[in-house]
């Protein structure tokens, strides 16, 4: 009998140890998470990393997803072992590119806004909605994010383009990873060209993410910007491939001229009919297409919204606390007050 009550007291020791070693070992690895994570979570706070890593990943998504179609319908089309066989058209970048934008715009929209575009970045800033202190880190972000898809786009066809290209990088998969001109194109025609796409662009953006206009749904402006970038494609792509986004065009641009295609073709277009040296056009046409779409939406739509006070009159019915004045602005007004 006391053998046995000696026996049972052991065995809730060491239960009782055990138990309390679990907690201790629960204790300590929930501390030992907390000097790896908040650490992290404070120098990403600090310099406002959270943006610049939700505009990198969501520009590599945009520009890995459209380029890749691209990669598809080019080799495809140009390939000798396929026996004729096509796995993408026009139609099919243009929607490789939609989607792909509507995809990246929901991973990224909550951490920094989604613009994926530095155009969209200098756009937005000329109209208050980020700070000019952000615009250098999300643009870097954003170049980095397409220079780095282009690597892997790359990787995922590189046997393919070396088939196609027989050992010897050409224009032909050139442009898999960069927008080129059509032969006939002008200089002119082509600035034109990147500058009015990449207005309807913001003009779309601006529409759908406006407040005081019929603002879309949160869940559905990724969808809807997908469908923005779309017409274009579907519209404006034959004079030189739509590229509306500095940092998708040039940052893929710079990978091929360091991965081994000839910089003759890459920065000097030999091949490209009236235009020499057209990689500088979709860096710059897109900023001035910006920033004359700011200036558009603000002069016919953002200065005539009503203020917050006159809306506030008209959600409330007309009737204004103590205090709170209301200035009408039309005949109506004028005879309800």
């Amino acid at each position: 009998l006391i053998m046995g009550v000696i026996a049972y007291c052991d065995c809730k020791h060491i239960t009782y140890v055990m138990e309390r070693s679990y907690e201790e070992f629960q204790v300590a690895m929930q501390s030992l998470k907390r000097k790896i994570t908040y650490p992290w979570k404070f120098i990403i706070k600090t310099i406002r990393g959270k943006e610049f890593l939700a505009e990198f990943l969501g520009t590599f998504l945009l520009v890995t997803i459209g380029n890749s179609a691209i990669a598809q319908a080019v080799l495809s089309n140009d390939h000798n072992h396929l026996a004729g066989a096509s796995f993408g058209t026009f139609q099919s970048i243009n929607i490789g590119y939609a989607l792909g934008l509507v995809i990246a715009v929901y991973v990224s929209i909550g951490a920094s806004g989604a613009h994926l575009n530095p155009a969209v970045t200098w756009a937005m800033a000329l109209t208050g909605n980020i700070s000019w202190l952000m615009v250098v880190p999300y643009m870097i972000a954003q170049f980095l994010g397409a220079f780095f898809s282009a690597a892997v786009v790359y990787g995922l066809y590189v046997d393919g383009i070396r088939d196609i290209d027989n050992g010897t990088l050409t224009h032909t998969t050139a442009g898999i990873f960069a927008t080129y001109p059509q032969p006939y194109l002008s200089l002119a025609n082509g600035f034109f060209d990147q500058l009015i796409g990449t207005f309807i662009l913001l003009i779309g953006i601006f529409a759908i993410t406006d407040a005081k206009n019929s603002e879309v749904k949160a869940g559905l402006k990724p969808f809807m910007i997908g469908v923005v970038l779309w017409a274009i494609g579907s519209s404006m792509g034959i004079n030189s491939g739509y590229a509306v986004n500095p940092a998708r065009d040039f940052g893929p641009r710079l990978f091929t001229a360091m991965a081994g295609w000839d910089t003759d073709v890459v920065f000097a277009c030999n091949f490209c009919g009236k235009i020499r040296h057209w990689w500088w056009v979709p860096i710059v046409a897109p900023m001035v297409g910006a920033t004359v779409a700011a200036a558009v939406y603000w002069i016919f739509i953002s200065a005539h919204h009503p203020s917050e006070e006159e809306a506030r009159f008209k959600l409330e019915g007309g009737k204004m606390k103590d205090g709170e004045q209301y200035f009408p602005i039309n005949d109506k007004d004028l005879t309800d007050s």
